[in-house]
């Protein structure tokens, strides 16, 4: 599903492009669009890092207690 939107994505860029070479782009509606993809990659990417920060957090809890265990092998 995720590669035919893909396609289907590039199709209309595609599109849009042509239509922009013989000049008949909006030029507000093109620049809703790349304020709304903006606004949506950043989203994403607040989102990503939050999720980073909350698998480094487990990971090195892990690592904590592996290394708690580690030392009760030794002993």
């Amino acid at each position: 599903m995720m590669e035919f939107l893909k396609k289907a994505t590039e199709w209309v860029l595609d599109k849009e492009e042509e239509a922009a070479k013989e000049c008949r782009i909006d030029l507000e509606d093109l620049q809703k669009q790349i304020d709304l993809i903006r606004s949506k990659r950043d989203a994403m990417k607040k989102e990503c890092e939050e999720n980073l920060r909350e698998l480094e957090h487990i990971l090195h809890r892990l690592e904590v207690i592996k290394a708690k265990e580690e030392s009760c092998r030794r002993s």
